[in-house]
């Protein structure tokens, strides 16, 4: 018998998907800004898709451990194009916002079912969606801020976050 109810790692096969979904999304805005010269944005959103992968492997992990039924799911395409820098970080933002929810779901999920250790397992997550949330938030405000045509003040303030963090 595992430590995880079967509608449990349903739920999670399924977040496993979308962390795989997410990481190829993250590639594909990454490349949006690679093709225009704008490394540390490509840099960014490529870090961001690698985050995602570990975030999956996070999940892979939990049911492994807890002895769950492991099945990923078929994994989306991600959005090939985006028409502009603007289009692109909302993309991502909005996704942000969708993984709060997706997350929040399946905190609901182990609250109900009083599984303590899939609630200590999901804190992790709920704590990192806000940073994961401010950060695109932010990086959406700067980038309409500066507009389409002056991108390269974006790659600057990203200099000056890095050397701040």
């Amino acid at each position: 018998m595992g430590l995880i109810s079967g509608e449990l790692a349903k739920a999670f096969n399924k977040q496993i998907g979308n962390e795989f979904a997410a990481s190829l999304q993250y590639i594909s805005i990454g490349a949006h800004f690679s093709q225009r010269q704008l490394t540390l944005l490509a840099k960014l959103f490529f870090a961001q898709a690698d985050e995602e992968r570990t975030h999956a492997q996070k999940f892979v992990t939990y049911l492994l451990d807890t002895k769950g039924d492991l099945r990923i799911p078929p994994i989306a395409a991600p959005t090939a194009s985006f028409s502009s820098a603007e289009a692109a970080v909302q993309a991502a933002l909005d996704w942000e916002h969708e993984v709060t929810h997706q997350i929040t779901a399946l905190m609901d999920i182990a609250v109900k079912q009083n599984d303590y250790l899939a609630q200590s397992f999901l804190q992790w997550f709920i704590d990192e969606q806000l940073e994961e949330v401010v950060k695109m938030d932010r990086l959406l405000s700067v980038v309409k801020q500066s507009g389409e045509k002056n991108l390269l003040m974006v790659e600057a303030y990203l200099v000056h976050i890095e050397k701040a963090g």
